[in-house]
This record gives structure tokens, sequence and C-alpha cells, in this order.
């Protein structure tokens, strides 16, 4: 039987193809075997949506001397969008960055929603510059944990993930046990089929319920959260598994079979609160009570500044005027101790007062509202070391100005680092010559930041302050933002290198 010639060429390929396998076999004979497991896909990564994983292997997989310029290429083209990195800088840290202890290089994800704010709230020209610092500042969390231990978040155990209708109970049985694996997997099946609300009013209690690593996971779960809100409850799930991770991060034995001091004040306050009237939050602004619960924090025990709140709060005292004096004292703490453990008590009001805002249940908010003073006081440290201090909230006196304008400012932000308290009178004096002046210093202290800031913490503090301010009842509030010079960035500081980096790689 003749052949058709592409019946002749197909058999010539198979030919040449067997004679090219068999050679081949001889070649391959001499290498490992391969099992039957290393053929499966690779699961030692975690599965991001489609969209956005390939955005977040580019932030991975580029050398950070390079990786500015590769996003601006991209950003220049129209191939990358502000919310894309946004989502994948958060994807890509709580995937890659041991969240133990929640700090430290863990800064690289709570920063995020940080510089965020401050994009939001920058002119146009500057809008780039914190997520590319951002960025930039990953990049330095992944060498410093790919050093340490090469942390990376495993893969969901599906076998555990418990159906719709149990998850919830789940996940806070696992939390209320110091669960860490039992945790992961309720957590990963609540991220799939509970509501963005419902999941939060969970997280919202769990991250004030310890003092461990200084307030650092209530300001994850308020960063998580707002973060989530910007770029999409569909990125969920691995957010939620770190967090959960790091919210049971202790030390020594578990926690729910021994009584911790850091531990003490939650459990208490879940008794406190209940003595709290049914409409508690329809009670009155008292400037009185703000000066009485400020006064109780600076030398009250944990229990003791607790229970001054529930008083005041039986005597009809708006929750406001406790929030309020929890704002003077941690920014108080500031001034009288400058430094990171001072730092923490003002970013961790912050988280935990966006917390009381958003959740919806009374119950967690009453409990939000008697765990930030129990916190403030632990942030204290040594009052007796600070009694001698004269930095007072309300002691602060406005200073003379040479005028009200610019060359205000340009005084104020020239002097900053050299005299904090004095710097402080001259916000104060400023910002009671017009209304409009607070918004003058802020965006000046922001652009401060984006010039100046080198760390996660000149992002959080500044996020945290300047939204604050618009958080504290009025008449506090030019007070409460002169108090924030303690750690601001001056105009004598050198600027971060990143920013003209940042221009060319746009440019």
């Amino acid at each position: 039987m003749s052949m058709t010639p592409e019946y002749a060429s197909r058999r010539r390929f198979l030919k040449s193809s067997l004679s090219a396998s068999a050679l081949g076999l001889g070649l391959l004979r001499d290498l490992p075997l391969v099992s039957a497991e290393e053929t499966q896909p690779l699961m030692r990564q975690v599965r991001l949506r489609p969209e956005i994983e390939p955005i977040v292997r580019l932030i991975e997989t580029t050398p950070r001397e390079r990786l500015l310029e590769e996003v601006g290429t991209r950003v220049k083209s129209g191939r990358l969008s502000y919310q894309q990195i946004l989502a994948a800088l958060q994807l890509v840290g709580v995937c890659n960055v041991q969240p133990r202890p929640v700090g430290f290089k863990f800064h690289s994800v709570l920063v995020v929603h940080s510089a965020h704010l401050a994009s939001v709230a920058s002119p146009d020209q500057d809008r780039w510059l914190p997520i590319f610092w951002a960025l930039d500042y990953y990049k330095k969390a992944e060498q410093e944990d790919i050093h340490q231990n090469n942390w990376a978040m495993a893969p969901v155990d599906e076998s555990a993930v418990p159906p719709a209708h149990q998850a919830r109970e789940a996940f806070v049985r696992a939390m209320e046990q110091w669960d860490v694996s039992a945790a992961d997997a309720a957590v990963a099946g609540l991220a799939r089929t509970a509501s963005v609300g419902e999941v939060f009013e969970i997280f919202a209690s769990l991250g004030s319920r310890d003092f461990r690593d200084i307030g650092h996971k209530a300001i994850f779960v308020a960063n998580s959260f707002r973060a989530l809100h910007t770029i999409g409850w569909e990125h969920a799930e691995p957010i939620l598994r770190c967090l959960a991770y790091a919210l049971l991060a202790h030390e020594g034995s578990n926690p729910a079979e021994r009584d911790s001091d850091l531990d003490r004040p939650w459990r208490e306050n879940l008794e406190r609160e209940k003595a709290i009237p049914t409409a508690w939050r329809g009670g009155e602004r008292r400037s009185e009570a703000v000066r009485d619960l400020l006064e109780t924090l600076r030398y009250a025990s944990p229990a003791e500044a607790s229970e001054a709140v529930v008083a005041h709060l039986k005597g009809g005292v708006s929750p406001q005027s406790m929030w309020d004096a929890g704002f003077q004292f941690a920014s108080e703490l500031l001034m009288r101790n400058p430094g990171i453990i001072a730092l923490h008590a003002v970013t961790s009001a912050n988280a935990m007062y966006h917390a009381y805002q958003a959740c919806s249940e009374d119950r967690t908010r009453r409990l939000l509202t008697l765990q930030l003073p129990a916190f403030l006081t632990l942030f204290r440290q040594d009052p007796k070391g600070l009694e001698a201090k004269k930095e007072r909230m309300h002691l602060i006196e406005p200073a003379a100005l040479p005028s009200d304008g610019d060359e205000a400012l340009d005084l104020i932000f020239a002097e900053l680092t050299g005299n904090r308290y004095q710097a402080a009178e001259r916000v104060l004096s400023f910002c009671q010559r017009d209304p409009a002046h607070a918004r003058r210093f802020i965006d000046h202290a922001r652009r401060m930041l984006f010039l100046k800031g080198t760390n996660a913490h000149d992002y959080k503090f500044t996020s945290a302050v300047l939204e604050d301010y618009y958080q504290v009842s009025p008449g506090l509030r030019d007070a409460f933002i002169a108090a924030s010079v303690y750690n601001l960035r001056g105009a004598s500081e050198p600027d971060n290198p990143l920013v003209q980096r940042t221009r060319a790689a746009l440019g």
C-alpha cells in the first residue's frame, strides 16, 4: 500500500522520536529517580488569586536594587496600578515574612496601610513616594527573614477546614485554647464563608485581649482589615491566616492554662464590662472626667484604670471622654519618655479606637473601652522615674511665633529636633491662631515624613497621630497635635535617598 506524503512524514517523525528517546534513556539512566510525589504540583506556596500572583512573584523575585525601577517601568506603561501594588505588598509580606514576634521585620506588613494613608492624603506629586518606600522596606525585611529562618506560610490543611456552619465556632474555640493548627484551618473556612463584619467582630476583641508585643497585635488587626477594605475581601484568606497565627504568639506554656499579667486585664474586664449601663453610649462629654482619668492613668494599676472608666460611664460620662483621656495620656507618655515603647502607646490607641468605631456589638465596644486604659498603664513602665519630668499634656502653653504663615511653619520644623518641648509650644500657638492652621501643620508634617522618613515607625506614628487629630474632641485637638512633635521629622534631618530614586524610576 502506498503511503501519502503526510503519513510518510509522520512515520519518519515517530521513528526519529523513538530513536531519540532510546538515546535519552541511556543518558538519563545515571540520574536520580523521580518519585511519584515529586511529580505533583508544588504546594509549599500559598495559592493567590491569578490576577495578583504575577505581581507578588515580581516583588519576590526582583532584587532589591532593581525593584523600584522594574515597578516604575510597569507603572509608566500602564501595566501596574496603585491598587495592584498595594494588594501585592500586603500579600507578599504575609506569605513570606515571619509574623512572630509581631513587630521587627514584620513591620513590612504592619506599615502597608499606614503608607497607603500617607499616599491618600498627599499631593499628587508625592503620592507614589510612600508606596515605593514600602516596596523597598519589604525587600529589606525579606532579606532579614531569609537570613534568620526563611519562613513561608504553608498551604492550608484542607482536610481540617470545617464546614461553613461550624467555622465560626471552631475558630473562636481554637483561639481561646491557643491552638495554632486548629485556628489556621478554621480561619480559612471563615474567610471563605463568613461576612467581613462577622469576621472583624471576632478579631477586634482578639487583637486587644493580651499585651504581648506591646500593642502590635491590635495594630495588625486594624491595619489588616483596613487594608482589605481597600484591596478587596477576595484577598482575605492568606491575610487572616497570618493574622490568626500572629495573635497566638506567646511565651512559655499555654496562656489558656495559666494566669499571666499580660492576660489578666482582659479576663477581669470580661466580668467588669457587665457593670456598664445599657445606655452607656448616650452620656455627656465632660472635660473634668477627661482630666480625672488622665490623672488616674499616671499612677493607677491596670485594674484601677479600668475600674475608673466603669465609674465614669456609670456616672453618665460619654465613652468619647474616656478615649480622649487615653489619646492624651498616650501622647503624654511620648513627651515624658520618647522612644519605641511610648510611640506604640500612640499607635495602639489609634488601632483600638478604629476597632471600637468599626465593630457593631456593644460588648466588644465596652471591652475595648476598658482595655485601652489597662494597656496604657502597662506602657507607662516606671512611674517614679517619670514623676520628676515636667512634660504634661495640660501644661503645654502657647509660645511666641514671628508670624502665622509659612515662616512660622518653617521655624517650627527647622528647630524641631533641637528642642521638642519648645516646638510643641510653638505648634500649640500656631494652631490656636486659626482653625485652618492645624491642617497646614499636618500637611507639612506629612511632607517631612515623605522626604525624611526612614523606618516603619515614622510612617505608623505619623499616619496614626495625624488621623487621630480629627478623632479627639475639638477642645483637646491643638494640644494633642502639638505633642506629636516628639516623634516627627524635622527639616534639618537628611533626605531619604529613596525619594530621588523613586522619582527617577517614575520619571
